[in-house]
Formats: structure tokens, sequence, C-alpha cells
């Protein structure tokens, strides 16, 4: 299994699972060029894709659909709920549009959906599993539930959100209405939510972490590891050993092998 984050941040999201004998993309909120441009650069196509899971309706996470579907007919996996609030959705191949089941066998992959809580028509994360080996997107959420925990609970690679440090927020130039929503149990996860939601997990041996969705104005990616670490060392966990973290960028891929 290889994990590759194409691009993670308020700009654009997308994430690249790729199974050898399954093609999986998680979201799609950057371009179809950069779709395919950064495939090509891990040696692969759109058109090898089996399939494109939709967490939410956002346009960070759905702006490339419209022009992708057109010109290379991929199916997509959304609610019926994420589908009716869908900006774009009317500029989509029918065809295209599948409803997202509760559980769901594409290739040799079992794909499951988990509810999450976030400020979205129904907003999911997703857990994909191949074989023994597990990988869970769990991005754009208020607060991690015990659900949650128990979704991604023995990921072998999780990719978690950890949007922002809360004094950076607080004190940075958002309006207050934009800091409140970002705070609430429906707006994004910060830094210290992160680091304790890892630290409660329960784990397999080793795990791989990618912390995503970083905010470009109230977050650093060398915090953001400062304060996941530490809070993970505090709790016992052995870094790079037990967990090992990796920064995603809005820019350019992320990857990892496992």
């Amino acid at each position: 299994m290889q994990v590759h984050v194409l691009a993670s941040g308020s700009t654009g999201n997308a994430i690249f699972l790729d199974f050898k004998h399954t093609k999986i993309l998680v979201d799609a909120g950057i371009s179809t060029r950069r779709i395919k441009n950064s495939l090509a650069e891990l040696g692969t196509s759109i058109e090898a894709l089996d399939g494109v899971f939709i967490t939410h309706e956002h346009r960070d996470h759905v702006s490339g659909l419209a022009t992708m579907t057109k010109k290379y007919n991929v199916p997509v996996y959304a609610s019926t709920n994420t589908w009716s609030a869908m900006y774009c959705r009317e500029l989509i191949p029918a065809q295209c549009c599948k409803v997202l089941p509760k559980i769901l066998e594409i290739g040799k992959i079992t794909v499951e959906p988990f509810s999450i809580s976030h400020d979205a028509a129904d907003p999911v994360g997703f857990r994909f599993y191949n074989g023994s080996s597990k990988c869970s997107v769990v991005t754009d959420l208020g607060f991690v539930t015990e659900s949650v925990k128990e979704a991604i609970a023995l990921s072998d690679v999780l990719v978690l959100e950890s949007n922002h440090d809360i004094d950076m927020l607080e004190n940075g130039a958002y309006p207050w209405h934009l800091k409140r929503r970002i705070l609430s149990n429906r707006g994004h996860l910060s830094n210290f939510d992160a680091g304790w939601a890892l630290a409660a997990l329960v784990r397999k041996p080793s795990m791989q972490v990618f912390l995503a969705h970083m905010s470009e104005k109230n977050n650093d990616p060398e915090l953001a590891i400062d304060t996941v670490s530490k809070i993970l060392i505090q709790q016992g966990c052995k870094l790079d050993s037990e967990i090992k973290l990796h920064l995603t960028y809005p820019d350019r891929i992320a990857s990892s092998n496992l």
C-alpha cells in the first residue's frame, strides 16, 4: 500500500491510495491538470483510477470533479446528501455519480465510510481495508468522537487533520465569526487535539500518520509536528518506531509506503 497526499489544505485536497491492484482517489479539490500531473509523477494516470471517494461537498474537496469526470468518466462515490449539497453536481455526468453505500467492495479493497463532525451536509471519513492492512482518512472534523476513535483504531496509515494552532488562530487576523466556526465542534481539529487523539488511539505496534489540512495562516508545519510529538512522548509513545509523523503540503506531494 502506498499513500500519496497530492495536496492538503484550505486551497485544495486530494489523496491517492495505490493498492497496486486497486487505485483510489479521496477527494478532488484541485484542478484536473494538477491531479493528472501528480499521478504521472507517481507513474500512473487518472484513467487507472477505480473510483473517487468524496468526504464532503466543500469546494476545496470537489473543485476538480466536473472537469475530471467529463474528460475521464471516472466513477465518483458520495452520500446522497453530499450529492444534493454539491455546487457542481449538475456539471458531473450522471453515469459518474454513485451513491456511497455503508460498505463497498472495489477491486480487492473494502471501503467503509464513517460519520464525522463538520459543518457540511453529511461529512464522512473513510477506512480502507486491503487484507490485513488498513488505511484511514479523517480530515475536516471539529472533534474526535468515540465512534471516530473506534473507526480509525488499528490503522497502518492514518491521514488525520491537524489544522491550526489555537494561539495562532485566536490571536490572528480572522474575524471572530470565522474563528468561532473553526474552533467549534463542527469546525477543524487543532494540533493539540490531533495529538491527544493519536495518544488515545488503540494502535498496532507501528503506524504512519500524515498531519493534514494545515492552515497556512493559523499553523506552521514545524509547530504542528512539535505539538503532536510532545503530547505523544508525554504519553509514552516512541516516535518513529510506534508512530511516524509525516507533514503534508498544499503544493506538493507527501508520500509513504507500507
